[in-house]
């Protein structure tokens, strides 16, 4: 099955596309789609939607995976932007007939890492490990997305 996982934000969205076959796991395709704070947000939100719309276009996933947003009550606005950068992506999802799953970050820390309270460095370690990258990607975005596409590979898994 191949999967997209999203980590998603306004600014640096993280992407990473995986194959998980009963021979194990393959990245496809990695990276970010970047947007200025320069630029309106209507501008922005475009700029993301046709990028996961094109990466969608070339990869043609099979699922689409998201994390779930996390709202501190001291920082409403941020939940607010975030819903409306997820909006799109999941029209995006919606619009290519792609099923799409959301998992809390704790959920995605225990698959990949075996504990829910993981650090950000233990999960990157983890999903090079099992990806065989040599290196971190240069984004901590980028293997947070890994992290839900290979968490989710897991669940799919463990539910058949």
């Amino acid at each position: 099955m191949r999967i997209l996982g999203i980590d998603p934000a306004l600014a640096i969205t993280g992407y990473g596309v995986i194959d998980s076959t009963g021979a194990g796991l393959s990245l496809v395709e990695a990276g970010i789609i970047s947007t200025s704070v320069k630029q309106d947000l209507a501008a922005r939100l475009q700029r993301i939607y046709k990028g996961i719309r094109k990466l969608i276009s070339d990869t043609r996933p099979q699922a689409m995976v998201l994390e779930k947003i996390y709202a501190h009550y001291r920082h409403p606005t941020t939940a607010y932007v975030l819903g409306q950068a997820r909006g799109v992506m999941c029209l995006a999802a919606a619009e290519a007939d792609i099923p799409l799953a959301e998992y809390a970050a704790t959920r995605i820390k225990k698959a990949i890492v075996g504990q829910g309270l993981a650090s950000k460095y233990q999960v990157q370690r983890m999903v090079c490990g099992l990806l065989g990258l040599d290196t971190l990607p240069k984004y901590s975005d980028v293997t947070d997305a890994l992290a839900l596409a290979i968490a989710h590979s897991y669940i799919i898994k463990a539910k058949l």
